[in-house]
């Protein structure tokens, strides 16, 4: 798969700034030119909250973080770039001379976006050298966590180009969609625009008010189009005739006077002083960078549910994001267990906001998933992988055993250690499990945990192959004469 060696960003304002927060978490080096005075405080507080919302994001090992660079000039900013992203205010002549001094200082086989929502690529390339690697990469706020991006060629730009791009976001967890034409304003803020347009009426008409607007969206259509899209859910909308039946049914309303998408509001100081009033009085008590972190933790949470659908392969965004936790354990480091006769290290994470509950501590349930982690670190160290799961062979849970002993709050790290139990002989493996607070070593839970091999085509538990029973046997060995845990054995009710 093709990857970005290097990126460089021009302009680092929210779009710039979370270009490069994307690159960065996804290992890659950004050289980053913005003349603004702040430009490096707003930058890295866009990749605070990129760091925050990948936390929770995935569990999957991200590469070392790449580097930025805040550069003096454009020239020195791009090079040895192969990817540079321009994200200059929206201005015609601002953008083509930016990208026009990009072009003339660049390497000529890197490719150049344009972050634009709605200029024209072949305007924006008209004075460039090497026309033919320059495109509009029209993304989505924030950037760094929805996958789309689409990619729009000019009436000089290669296909290759637009090819080579597609295949470059994919590494870093995004998807490029290639339009087909140049159009003003592509796809996504074509649509956008027909929807704000029709909002803009229905406040200026006191119809509803912002808050209730954004309701109708977000209680129902707004739902089914994060993972259906429009024509997807039309289609069932049409029952089992599909989408034929749907146009025959629902196409005549199309000529009824029901929008006025035709029309444009006037934005007199009437109309914006109603609708920042409505806004403010909506959401105006949370600062700007709350309601940043409150979407971000919500768009997380929508792409963990997404990725769960269709058997585990994921649907709509949650597709991309198991996509790109596929190529993240696959271009991992192999982990490898230290021979001691200690408690292995399994897991680090800390407690996020999603993960408290009414009372201000970590909910029962997420005990589990920090248990259910660490045994997927342990059958990681043993050379359980994907591969190996996808060769039909796995290991099953079919017990296990917790206590909830302490707290966990809010930002705590925490750490699971386990010791594996004299009973594991391969075909199962009996692991004691520790999950403690790092700043003071307290221990909050326990979990006992059995699991067996298994063949997935036969349904039955089998001996694990040779390579995973010589990592596990060093193991067992290595904990054979450890004492035995407080705890081990235990059933619900005894007495500690």
């Amino acid at each position: 798969m093709s990857k970005i060696g290097k990126a460089a960003c021009i302009g680092g304002g929210v779009i710039g700034g979370a270009w490069a927060a994307r690159f960065v978490l996804a290992g890659i080096d950004v050289n980053m030119f913005d003349p603004h005075p702040e430009a490096e405080r707003i930058v890295g507080e866009v990749l605070a909250n990129a760091e925050r919302a990948y936390a929770m994001l995935t569990m999957a090992p991200l590469p070392p973080q790449g580097k930025i660079t805040f550069c003096q000039t454009v020239e020195e900013a791009v090079r040895g770039a192969d990817w540079i992203q321009e994200s200059v205010p929206e201005r015609l002549e601002l953008k083509r001379n930016v990208i026009t001094q990009i072009d003339a200082a660049a390497d000529p086989k890197a490719l150049i976006g344009s972050s634009t929502s709605g200029l024209m690529p072949t305007d924006l390339q008209r004075d460039m050298r090497y026309p033919e690697r320059m495109f509009v990469a029209h993304p989505y706020n924030p950037v760094y966590l929805l996958p789309l991006a689409e990619l729009v060629g000019g009436q000089k730009t290669a296909a290759e180009t637009l090819k080579a791009a597609q295949e470059k976001l994919a590494p870093i967890g995004m998807k490029g969609v290639i339009i087909k034409k140049e159009i003003e304003a592509f796809v996504g803020d074509r649509l956008l625009e027909a929807v704000w347009r029709e909002g803009l009426w229905l406040i200026h008409d006191d119809i509803c008010d912002t808050e209730t607007l954004d309701d109708v969206i977000r209680y129902s259509f707004g739902m089914r189009w994060a993972q259906m899209g429009m024509f997807e859910t039309y289609r069932i909308a049409g029952g089992e005739a599909g989408m034929r039946h749907f146009l025959a049914q629902f196409g005549p309303c199309l000529s009824w006077p029901w929008t006025k998408l035709t029309d444009v509001v006037d934005l007199d100081d009437a109309l914006v002083d109603k609708i920042a009033a409505q806004s403010d009085a909506q959401s105006g008590a949370r600062g700007i960078r709350e309601l940043e972190r409150i979407r971000d933790e919500n768009l997380v949470g929508i792409m963990q549910a997404l990725k769960s659908g269709d058997a585990g392969r994921g649907w709509g965004a949650g597709k991309i994001l198991a996509e790109f936790e596929k190529h993240l354990w696959k271009n991992s480091p192999k982990p490898a267990a230290k021979l001691s006769k200690e408690p292995l290290d399994l897991l680090q994470i800390k407690v996020h906001p999603s993960w408290i509950d009414y009372n201000g501590h970590m909910t029962e349930f997420r005990y589990a998933q920090c248990f259910a982690d660490a045994s997927d670190a342990l059958l990681r160290l043993i050379g359980v992988d994907m591969d190996y799961v996808a060769a039909g062979n796995s290991y099953y849970t079919v017990e296990t055993h917790t206590r909830l002993l302490d707290e966990a709050k809010l930002g705590d790290l925490l750490k699971v250690t386990a010791q594996i139990l004299p009973s594991s002989d391969g075909k199962k493996l009996q692991s004691f499990m520790s999950l403690t607070r790092a700043s003071d070593g307290v221990l909050l839970a326990t979990c006992e945990h059995l699991m067996l091999h298994v063949t997935s085509a036969e349904g039955k538990a089998v001996a694990p192959g040779a390579e995973v029973m010589g990592r596990l046997q060093p193991l067992i060995d290595a904990h054979a004469d450890l004492p035995a845990p407080e705890g081990a054995g235990r059933s619900v009710g005894q007495k500690r």
